[in-house]
């Protein structure tokens, strides 16, 4: 996976988020599609995402996966 340091980070759009309300579960190529996935899944096992913000990002990050 490609680092995605603060500066790279910030300076990504907001349509290339999970939650870009947030700006967060950033999603700019395949690999961080992957993680984010994972990460909201572990985020709503512990009660810390709502099952419709892992809907949101499953969605965004299958949309990337598929092309």
């Amino acid at each position: 996976m490609a680092k995605l340091n603060a500066k790279k980070k910030n300076a990504e759009p907001s349509k290339e988020f999970g939650l870009p309300e947030q700006r967060k579960y950033p999603m700019p190529d395949e690999s961080h599609a992957r993680n984010a996935k994972a990460r909201a899944s572990q985020m709503e096992h512990q009660g810390k995402l709502s099952a419709a913000d892992k809907k949101k990002i499953d969605a965004k990050a299958n949309k990337i996966l598929s092309k």
